[in-house]
């Protein structure tokens, strides 16, 4: 017994040692680059700069080596080789920096630096690079990481005369190191050696000549060139002055249209932020930018310059191409003309307030990895599912039967109520219309009430009116003035009604009961959107046209536009456009494109083709969208059952909008969806779904059940998940607990590899009586081996104590940062994988990953244990396949 307990024991301390040193080696570098890299300022720590992964993904670590600035406005720089002989590229950048110490920080990309060794002054004789400089990554005040898009990436080393990274530091007060204290600000490049399929490049816009008067209010700095290069697509933009600049803006300019890239105060933290639109840049168009500055507070004049008295006006706008034809680094520093800026957007003109506790809040970030900036990049599921964001049905809404009829459309007033447009006694069916002409006039307008004004939180009536006005209800949005705009597909008519109840016809456009394809007449519209703005009208129409009208806000006809492409060889027309969005943040109209299964979005102004969203998980059908302005844009859609092929699954979708990437699907618990024909989202994140086979309005909540979400996210079963759950706590319970029989059959198992010791028989109580009596008697004098035996556990379980702790001490401080594989069939590696970043919670993202089939999708953020800021760390590189590789995919399309 003594010697089976003493075995027990020393197996279940190596056990617990293993399984703590095989742990994720991607977590483990990561735990310990979060611990030594926290403190720019802490030059004690040997680093290891290079950090291979996996046999593709690499990291570099640039750090300035210990600089004391000698005096203020000092620009310190250091040289590192490109790691590789082949082509590379970078992913992600990571800054190790803050405002208190470093000005700013430009990393270039170049063949011959100046120096190669150690670090040398650039801001006096010498300068960054001895053939041309490429900026590639530029930062200041505190900005969080920048991660690039899925497969898009700065392609260096090889043939590409990017040798060298050069850091360039700018440290403007010199009296912040009067403690003597070294700086080791820098970055980390996380890198791949897998070709990517767009390539990262930098567009510099910058004013050389500028002169900002002393006293004076505005100054404003414009420039402008003429892009002729191939195709770019720009994805994030960063702006850059001193202390006197108020916003900085760029713009594309086609044919005297002006969008927006980018708009920004360079007072808030200098990050590369997602672009405002998703645009393309062509041959021929003009990239504009305007810094506005203020010369109040000087006695002097002040010129661009690079100390911290003089100002700099730089709008950065980084960008990818196409592998073939990549441009890494274009600028523009030409001036432009006051007859180009006479039409520029006064929104460029308007100074962006920041209040001082925001401005303290962005610059004392302790956690910056909370802060990530992830350019056109959801955030993956398991963090919105975290934050509460899946939705789940409200079982007790209404708290009354609205009793409605066919429900075709849903809409918000300025107070948050809900409207809803029903058809009361009239059913949609398939005798109601024949070539677009309906069918049953005789049955006359619904006498109904087919608008009502519901309470949003119980479900309460306020108001009731459209009696004898309608045939076939489709469509209703509101204005800024919450007078009602709606279709009615039977009437080939669009009206605009007031909300007083009194039901009175403000304008009415189109003929009743005549269709039509002409400026003057719709066929079966379905929709109407209108821009808070400028008051203009946007009609989609409809079941037999198929095309998108915009009229003036007085119904004058502007234009019309028919379905987008990004390929025009390849445009396929819109099949029904069913439901219509205003993004009043980017300026774009949204399109459910019905019977095409897609959504498609345009410049509301010029009707230009912005993207395309389109999801297998859609089935074919989109009938309903609507948007959230929320989390840099949210996109909220219904689908539903196509007229051919196989259906998916009834459900709503939260899209993010930038990446086109479903964060959410949700679907009733307490019944199914049938017929979903129209969604709206409230601004706390509530989503009502009008169904109009059930005749019925669901409402949808955030859940803050993070157990529910994660199962309702999987796909999988709670009795399933609840299985597997048992089975991995099975794994994870202490050794005493388990029958006696499991532990010492593993450590037979794990014994018999190593030869160390024979496995030991397992015997009942009574049979060690009969043995021990049988010993006793034996001339052998079996004794003798059991007390040397005796002897010898003690000193192999100290021994291996030893080990163990000194293994785990190793393991977890070493400064050579060394990365080994995971022996994925070890029950040590089973341990590694579905332990979490705290000591003893469980990830059964990792898991699930590596195990029965089961996908990460899902089951990421089940944790047991672990705060909210534990888990945020985690995401960064909890995945050993998501470590360093290319983040989220920009379209073509785009």
């Amino acid at each position: 017994m003594g010697v089976l307990g003493c075995g027990v024991l020393v197996f279940a301390l190596f056990f617990q040692c293993h399984s703590r040193s095989v742990q994720n080696p991607v977590f483990r570098s990561k735990r310990f680059q979060d611990r030594s890299w926290s403190d720019p300022n802490d030059c004690s720590r040997t680093r290891q700069p290079f950090v291979l992964s996996n046999p593709y993904n690499f990291s570099l670590d640039i750090r300035i080596p210990g600089v004391i600035p000698a005096e203020s406005d000092s620009y310190y720089c250091m040289a590192v080789p490109v790691p590789t002989s082949w082509e590379a590229y970078i992913v992600d950048f990571v800054p190790h920096a803050s405002m208190d110490t470093a000005h700013h920080m430009i990393l270039y990309g170049c063949k011959t630096p100046y120096a190669t060794q150690g670090y040398w002054d650039c801001g006096k004789e010498l300068g960054t690079c001895r053939d041309q400089a490429k900026i590639m990554y530029a930062w200041a005040r505190n900005a969080p990481p920048t991660k690039l898009p899925k497969d898009v990436g700065f392609k260096v080393g090889g043939d590409t005369r990017i040798n060298y990274f050069v850091l360039q530091i700018h440290y403007g007060d010199a009296t912040h190191f009067r403690d003597h204290h070294r700086d080791c600000s820098g970055l980390t490049l996380r890198m791949t050696s897998k070709p990517q399929p767009f390539i990262a490049g930098m567009y510099l816009m910058m004013s050389v000549d500028t002169v900002i008067p002393p006293g004076k209010k505005v100054t404003n700095a414009d420039i402008a060139c003429t892009y002729t290069s191939s195709p770019m697509y720009p994805f994030a933009f960063r702006t850059h002055t001193h202390s006197l600049g108020k916003v900085v803006s760029g713009y594309r300019v086609r044919n005297g249209q002006w969008t927006q890239i980018g708009r920004q105060s360079p007072l808030l933290p200098q990050a590369f932020y997602p672009v405002a639109n998703t645009i393309d840049v062509r041959n021929g168009d003009i990239l504009a930018a305007r810094c506005v500055f203020t010369g109040e507070g000087r006695t002097t004049n002040t010129q661009i310059g690079g100390t911290s008295n003089d100002e700099m006006c730089n709008f950065y706008i980084m960008y990818y191409m196409d592998n073939s034809h990549a441009v890494p680094y274009m600028n523009c520093g030409d001036d432009g003309s006051s007859e180009l800026f006479r039409n520029i957007p006064s929104e460029a003109n308007i100074p962006i307030p920041v209040s001082p506790d925001h401005m303290m809040s962005m610059k004392h970030e302790s956690a910056p990895q909370k802060d990530v900036v992830e350019l056109q990049e959801p955030k993956r599921e398991e963090e919105v599912l975290d934050q509460g964001a899946h939705l789940v049905e409200v079982s007790d809404w209404p708290e009354a039967d609205l009793q409605l009829g066919q429900v075709s459309g849903l809409a918000l007033n300025s107070k948050g109520d809900l409207i809803i447009f029903h058809r009361g006694d009239h059913v949609w069916g398939i005798n109601s219309f024949i070539n677009g002409i309906y069918q049953q006039k005789d049955l006359g307008p619904i006498q109904q009430s087919t608008i009502m004004v519901v309470d949003p939180a119980k479900g309460k009536v306020l108001k009731a009116s459209g009696r004898n006005m309608f045939y076939m209800p489709h469509g209703i949005t509101t204005d800024k003035d919450d007078n009602y705009w709606l279709t009615d597909v039977a009437l080939h008519q669009v009206f605009k009604l007031s909300s007083d109840g009194q039901d009175r016809q403000l304008l009415v456009l189109g003929e009743a009961f005549e269709p039509g394809s002409d400026k003057k007449h719709f066929c079966q519209p379905t929709d109407v959107a209108v821009d808070p703005v400028t008051g203009n009208v946007y009609v989609s129409d409809g079941y037999c046209n198929s095309r998108i009208l915009k009229f003036s806000p007085e119904g004058k006809y502007i234009s019309h536009w028919g379905a987008g492409s990004s390929d025009r060889k390849r445009r396929v027309p819109f099949w029904i456009p069913h439901s219509l969005a205003f993004l009043p943040d980017k300026r774009e109209l949204c399109v459910a494109d019905r019977d095409n299964g897609r959504i498609q979005c345009f410049m509301a102004d010029t009707g230009e083709f912005v993207k395309e969203i389109k999801k297998d998980q859609f089935g074919g059908e989109v009938f309903a969208i609507a948007y959230s302005p929320a989390q840099g844009g949210l996109m909220y859609a219904v689908n539903g059952e196509p007229p051919y092929g196989q259906a998916a699954p009834l459900q709503g979708f939260v899209i993010n909008y930038s990446t086109k990437e479903i964060l959410d699907s949700f679907s009733p618990d307490t019944q199914e969806f049938k017929l979903p024909h129209d969604i709206v989202v409230t601004a706390d994140g509530s989503v009502f779904v009008g169904d109009a086979a059930s005749d019925s309005v669901i409402k949808f909540v955030l859940s803050t059940k993070a157990e529910h979400r994660s199962v309702k996210k999987g796909g999988i079963e709670v009795q399933e998940i609840e299985e597997t759950e048992t089975f991995v706590q099975a794994n994870l319970k202490p050794f005493p607990k388990l029958p006696p029989q499991h532990p010492v059959a593993t450590v037979q198992k794990m014994q018999e590899p190593s030869q160390k010791q024979p496995p030991q028989p397992l015997t009942a109580p009574e049979e060690k009586k009969t043995l021990k009596s049988v010993a006793s008697q034996s001339a052998q004098g079996v004794s003798t081996v059991i007390i040397t035996t005796l002897l010898l556990v003690p000193l192999v379980l100290v021994i291996a104590i030893g080990v163990c702790i000194r293994w785990k001490r190793g393991r977890m401080y070493s400064d050579d940062c060394q990365v080994k594989l995971e022996p994925s069939g070890s029950a040590g590696g089973i341990l590694g994988k579905i332990r979490g970043k705290a000591a003893g919670s469980l990830n059964l993202g990792n898991f699930f990953a590596t195990h029965k089939g089961y996908t990460r999708h899902g089951f990421d953020r089940l944790s047991t244990e672990g705060s909210d800021l534990e888990k945020d760390d985690e995401d960064g590189t909890d995945s050993k396949n998501e470590e360093y590789t290319a983040p989220p995919a920009p379209m073509s399309s785009s």
